[in-house]
Protein backbone atom coordinates (compact mmCIF):
# COMPACT_ATOMS: atom_id res chain seq x y z
CA UNK A 1 0.00 0.00 0.00
CA UNK A 2 1.25 3.51 -0.59
CA UNK A 3 1.96 5.80 1.78
CA UNK A 4 1.25 9.08 -0.40
CA UNK A 5 -1.84 11.18 0.42
CA UNK A 6 -4.33 9.88 -2.28
CA UNK A 7 -4.79 13.46 -3.82
CA UNK A 8 -1.05 14.06 -4.03
CA UNK A 9 0.86 14.05 -6.81
CA UNK A 10 4.47 11.92 -6.21
CA UNK A 11 7.31 13.61 -7.56
CA UNK A 12 10.36 10.79 -8.48
CA UNK A 13 13.53 12.49 -9.24
CA UNK A 14 15.05 11.58 -12.88
CA UNK A 15 18.48 12.40 -11.55
CA UNK A 16 19.96 11.79 -8.50
CA UNK A 17 21.18 14.62 -6.64
CA UNK A 18 25.23 15.13 -6.65
CA UNK A 19 25.72 17.33 -3.74
CA UNK A 20 28.26 16.07 -1.28
CA UNK A 21 26.54 15.38 2.39
CA UNK A 22 27.99 18.26 3.74
CA UNK A 23 27.31 20.85 1.18
CA UNK A 24 23.68 21.80 2.50
CA UNK A 25 22.17 20.44 -0.73
CA UNK A 26 23.97 23.04 -3.33
CA UNK A 27 25.81 21.97 -6.41
CA UNK A 28 29.22 23.67 -7.72
CA UNK A 29 30.58 23.11 -11.00
CA UNK A 30 33.92 21.27 -10.96
CA UNK A 31 36.96 23.66 -10.57
CA UNK A 32 39.19 24.71 -13.22
CA UNK A 33 43.11 24.07 -12.05
CA UNK A 34 44.06 27.81 -12.91
CA UNK A 35 46.06 28.74 -16.05
CA UNK A 36 43.69 25.99 -17.92
CA UNK A 37 42.22 26.90 -20.79
CA UNK A 38 38.69 27.53 -21.15
CA UNK A 39 36.58 24.62 -22.22
CA UNK A 40 35.58 24.24 -25.99
CA UNK A 41 32.33 25.15 -26.80
CA UNK A 42 29.70 22.20 -27.18
CA UNK A 43 29.32 21.31 -30.86
CA UNK A 44 26.18 22.81 -32.39
CA UNK A 45 23.17 20.17 -32.76
CA UNK A 46 21.97 19.65 -36.22
CA UNK A 47 18.29 19.63 -36.40
CA UNK A 48 16.51 16.26 -36.59
CA UNK A 49 15.10 15.56 -40.00
CA UNK A 50 11.91 14.99 -37.87
CA UNK A 51 12.38 18.26 -36.15
CA UNK A 52 12.61 20.31 -39.87
CA UNK A 53 9.52 18.39 -41.11
CA UNK A 54 7.32 19.13 -38.03
CA UNK A 55 8.12 22.67 -38.39
CA UNK A 56 7.09 22.85 -41.55
CA UNK A 57 3.69 20.82 -41.49
CA UNK A 58 2.94 23.85 -38.85
CA UNK A 59 3.93 26.31 -40.31
CA UNK A 60 2.29 25.87 -43.35
CA UNK A 61 -0.87 24.69 -40.77
CA UNK A 62 -0.32 27.92 -39.55
CA UNK A 63 -0.31 30.10 -42.59
CA UNK A 64 -3.59 28.82 -43.59
CA UNK A 65 -5.25 29.74 -39.98
CA UNK A 66 -6.41 26.13 -39.48
CA UNK A 67 -6.61 24.36 -36.50
CA UNK A 68 -5.00 20.88 -35.33
CA UNK A 69 -8.14 19.33 -35.02
CA UNK A 70 -9.09 20.20 -38.73
CA UNK A 71 -5.56 19.20 -40.07
CA UNK A 72 -6.12 15.68 -38.28
CA UNK A 73 -9.71 14.87 -39.41
CA UNK A 74 -8.52 15.63 -43.24
CA UNK A 75 -5.42 13.61 -42.66
CA UNK A 76 -7.29 11.02 -41.02
CA UNK A 77 -4.79 10.81 -37.97
CA UNK A 78 -5.71 11.75 -34.26
CA UNK A 79 -4.97 14.98 -33.25
CA UNK A 80 -2.32 14.32 -30.37
CA UNK A 81 -0.30 12.33 -33.12
CA UNK A 82 -0.05 15.64 -35.10
CA UNK A 83 0.89 17.36 -32.79
CA UNK A 84 3.62 15.33 -31.67
CA UNK A 85 4.59 15.45 -35.46
CA UNK A 86 4.60 18.81 -35.61
CA UNK A 87 6.77 19.12 -32.34
CA UNK A 88 9.80 16.55 -33.51
CA UNK A 89 8.31 13.97 -31.30
CA UNK A 90 7.49 11.31 -33.60
CA UNK A 91 9.29 9.71 -36.58
CA UNK A 92 6.37 9.57 -39.31
CA UNK A 93 6.03 7.30 -42.18
CA UNK A 94 5.67 8.17 -46.03
CA UNK A 95 2.07 7.59 -45.92
CA UNK A 96 1.52 9.42 -42.70
CA UNK A 97 3.36 12.33 -43.86
CA UNK A 98 1.61 12.25 -47.87
CA UNK A 99 -1.56 12.29 -45.91
CA UNK A 100 -0.95 15.65 -43.80
CA UNK A 101 0.76 16.91 -46.33
CA UNK A 102 -2.68 16.48 -48.67
CA UNK A 103 -4.76 17.79 -45.53
CA UNK A 104 -2.60 20.96 -45.99
CA UNK A 105 -2.97 21.14 -49.74
CA UNK A 106 0.56 20.33 -50.97
CA UNK A 107 1.90 17.24 -51.81
CA UNK A 108 4.85 15.17 -50.46
CA UNK A 109 7.33 16.74 -52.64
CA UNK A 110 6.32 19.68 -51.39
CA UNK A 111 6.24 19.11 -47.55
CA UNK A 112 9.94 17.77 -47.57
CA UNK A 113 10.76 20.62 -49.83
CA UNK A 114 9.92 22.96 -47.14
CA UNK A 115 11.69 21.26 -44.86
CA UNK A 116 14.89 21.25 -46.54
CA UNK A 117 14.62 24.53 -47.29
CA UNK A 118 15.13 24.74 -43.69
CA UNK A 119 17.99 22.61 -43.44
CA UNK A 120 19.50 24.73 -46.00
CA UNK A 121 19.28 27.52 -43.83
CA UNK A 122 20.31 26.51 -41.02
CA UNK A 123 23.48 25.17 -42.53
CA UNK A 124 23.96 27.99 -43.90
CA UNK A 125 23.81 30.17 -40.89
CA UNK A 126 26.02 27.75 -38.73
CA UNK A 127 28.49 29.09 -41.56
CA UNK A 128 28.07 32.16 -41.39
CA UNK A 129 28.58 32.28 -37.35
CA UNK A 130 31.65 29.75 -37.91
CA UNK A 131 30.35 27.22 -36.44
CA UNK A 132 30.66 25.07 -39.69
CA UNK A 133 33.67 25.65 -41.79
CA UNK A 134 33.46 26.98 -45.00
CA UNK A 135 35.92 23.80 -46.46
CA UNK A 136 33.24 21.58 -45.39
CA UNK A 137 30.50 23.35 -47.23
CA UNK A 138 32.40 24.21 -50.19
CA UNK A 139 33.65 20.16 -50.25
CA UNK A 140 30.15 19.06 -50.67
CA UNK A 141 29.35 21.96 -53.18
CA UNK A 142 32.43 20.22 -55.36
CA UNK A 143 31.11 16.57 -54.83
CA UNK A 144 29.78 14.68 -58.11
CA UNK A 145 26.51 14.63 -56.85
CA UNK A 146 26.75 18.72 -55.50
CA UNK A 147 25.94 19.95 -58.59
CA UNK A 148 22.15 18.59 -58.42
CA UNK A 149 19.66 20.90 -56.24
CA UNK A 150 17.78 17.48 -55.13
CA UNK A 151 15.82 15.24 -52.19
CA UNK A 152 17.43 12.08 -51.32
CA UNK A 153 15.59 10.26 -48.90
CA UNK A 154 16.04 6.82 -47.57
CA UNK A 155 14.41 4.56 -45.51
Amino acid sequence: MSTHAPNEARVIPLRPHTSSPGSGGTTRAPQRPAGAPPAPAPAPREPLWRDLVGDAMRRERLAQERTLKDVAEAARISIPYLSELERGRKEASSEVLAAAARALGLGLADLLSLAQDELTRHTRSQVGRGQVSRSRLDRSRTSPMGQYDGLCLAA
